[in-house]
This record gives C-alpha cells, structure tokens and sequence, in this order.
C-alpha cells in the first residue's frame, strides 16, 4: 500500500489518472490517495490561456460535464474566425476546422466569430485590438500599410479587389491569401545611366539622361506591367540610341533640343496606355572619351584666340582712327590744341613734385609753353 499526495497551486489544475484513464480534475490544494498497488498519477497543468494538452479533446469527448466547468471550446466554422478574448484582451485568432480549448477557471472568457467571406476587411478597431492576437503559423490578419502620396491595391488570391488611399488596413487571411502593392503616385525622377553608344561618325560616346514619371492610373500601372519604371528604363535606353545613333557628335552636341524631342516622342509612342505618363526626360551629360576631349578642347581655344584676334584688331584700329580724328581738330583748332597741350602738362606735373622754370631772357612762362607745340602753318 502506498500513499500519494499532490500538491496543486492556485494557478494549476490536476489531471488525476489510472490505467491511462481521467478519474477526476483536481482543483488547488493537497490531495491524498492511499494506491494500494501504484497505479495513480497525477498530470499538473497551468490552467491558464489555452488548454494544450491532448487530454482537452478526451475530456471534451468523453467527460462533457468536467470540460462544461473548466475550459471553453473554440471550433469556428467554415468561413469563420473565431477571436478568444481573456480578462478583455483579444489573445487568439482560431480558424476554420481547429479545435481550441481555453481555460475559464482563471481568466474571464468571450468569443466572438466573424464570416471572413461576407466581411473581409477589419474596422480600424478590430485592427488595432487583433492585430497582436496569436493566430499559429501563419498569421490570421494581413495589415496592409499606405504611406502619403500613394496608393495601395489590394489582391485576393490574385484578384484585384480594390485601391486604398493613404491609411492603414486589415484583411482577414484565412481561406485566402492576401497581398497587396504600392505606387507612388508623385512625379519621381528615373536616371538612366551613362550607356557607350556609337555616332554616325562613329565616335563613341556615353550619354547619361533624366527622366520623371508619374503615375496617373494606378489599376493600370499596377497591371500593364510587373515594373513600370524598369518598363520605361529600356524604352529610354532604346530611343536614346535611336536618336543618337542616327547624328554625327556635332549634330548631338548642337541640337540637344531635337535630341530630347526625339526621345521623348519616341518613348510615349512606345509607352502606350499603361497609367503612366513621362512628364519630362532629357539628355543630362554626353561624356566623350579623353583623346576626343583633348581635340575638342583645342579646336574650342583655337576658335576663341581666333575671335580674341579679331577683337584686339577691330579696338585697334578704332583706336587709330579716333586719335587720327582727333588730330584733324587740333589741326584746324588752336584753342583745342593748346587745351590739350594744358591737359597733358596737367598729367605731367600730377607726377612731379616740384618744378623750377628759368626764363633768364625775360620772356616768362608763357614763351614756354608757346613753343612746346609748333604747328606747321596751313598750305
């Protein structure tokens, strides 16, 4: 004969077995059995949240009563979704065709199901209260985010269902898969990198380009093509190569504007109706290689000492041509003459600390300054 005792806290329940059989549940406190041949055990269980064991299902199925007073059976049904709340917090999301056995003995216990085929989206507050619920492997809610300035599709399965403007949502994902894309629907800048293309001439050189897009149908952009900016990448890279593939390296230097008309035109030809437009593109650097650099570079400083030539001869000879002028009017004039004899002894003396004149024969200064100019009388 063998006595056993258990123990069983506040927290805990026990499961008082014989022969592999449920006698009795045992609640809190100390329990003694007198086990004449050692047959008894006792399995101790926390008797709180969810009931995992695989006695939940023995004791739902065989002992109804005892399941009736300690735990609670979650099974939604088809097109269901079942949320266990515990003490007012939504702790469990339990799907179709699973059996969930939560304790009540402890916690305060509600269910609440929802038919995730008539109502798929979740309010604001369902998404916040459900969202952190345990739902398994896979997660029971999709939560789908849309920053500002974008648009948000969502798919079911595949199936387009519908566009979400900025905001935050959730959709149920259980007998369904649920995902979801976002398009910015601002203008946004697409570089295209520099590419070696070969001239008419053939000279090769890289030519960089800029370009901005924009969505303007966001079903469209979403299902035209898997990526629209990479859509529109080689189509750039196709026209730029077109158009200047076409040119000599002066005609692609010269006419920038023809170029970019010329692109442009060929790639919203080649674009279609796809919901995005191209709002501006435009060649941004044409990069020639070092040797063809250097020859250009000479031809340019050849050309500006040419126009620097030019320039100084033309000064040079108005020059000339002012002073002859300016000479013909002393010439006639004596009064201009004798001016400008003053003004450039004015510039003389502005040099000149100090002048000493000597006319020992009693002329004075103006015989001086008589016979500084002698003009050659008229014919």
């Amino acid at each position: 004969m063998i006595r056993k005792e258990f123990i069983v806290a506040e927290n805990q329940r026990g499961l008082l077995v014989k022969d592999g059989r449920l006698l009795q549940m045992l609640d809190p406190g100390r329990h003694t059995f007198w086990d004449w041949d050692n047959r008894l055990s006792a399995e101790i269980v926390t008797a709180q949240g969810v009931f995992n064991s695989p006695w939940a299902a023995i004791i739902e199925k065989l002992h109804s009563e005892m399941a009736a007073e300690y735990f609670m059976v979650v099974r939604p049904g088809e097109g269901q979704a079942a949320v266990v709340w515990l003490d007012g917090r939504a702790s469990l999301i339990a799907r179709p065709g699973q059996a969930v056995h939560v304790w009540k003995v402890l916690n305060d216990v509600r269910v609440e199901t929802f038919d995730v085929l008539a109502e798929p989206r979740l309010g604001k507050a369902q998404l916040v209260a459900f969202e952190k619920a345990e739902a398994g492997t896979v997660a029971a809610i999709a939560i789908v985010s849309v920053a500002e300035a974008q648009a948000g599709l969502v798919f079911f399965d595949g199936e387009l269902i519908e566009t979400l403007k900025p905001g935050r949502y959730g959709y149920w994902q259980i007998g369904r898969k649920v995902t979801a894309r976002t398009l910015d629907t601002r203008p946004l800048p697409l570089e295209v990198t520099a590419q070696e293309i070969l001239t008419r001439d053939r000279i090769s050189i890289r030519v960089t380009l800029t370009s901005f897009v924009q969505v303007a149908d966001v079903e469209k952009a979403a299902l035209a093509t898997p990526d629209y900016q990479a859509h529109i990448y080689k189509l750039v890279q196709f026209a730029v190569r077109e158009a200047v593939g076409g040119r000599t390296l002066d005609e692609v230097l010269n006419d920038r504007e023809k170029v970019d008309t010329q692109i442009v035109d060929h790639v919203r030809r080649e674009l279609g109706d796809i919901g995005v437009t191209v709002t501006e593109l435009g060649v941004k650097d044409v990069i020639l290689p070092g040797e063809m650099r250097e020859l250009i570079n000479k031809v340019i400083e050849a050309e500006k000492i040419a126009q620097a030539n030019l320039i100084r001869r033309r000064e040079e000879t108005a020059a000339t041509r002012s002073l002859l002028n300016t000479a013909k009017l002393m010439e006639d004039n004596p009064t201009l003459l004798r001016l400008k004899e003053l003004e450039s002894l004015e510039r003389v003396t502005e040099k000149i600390g100090r002048i000493d004149v000597h006319a020992s024969s009693g002329e004075g200064l103006n015989a001086i300054l008589d016979r500084l100019v002698h003009l050659k009388p008229r014919d």
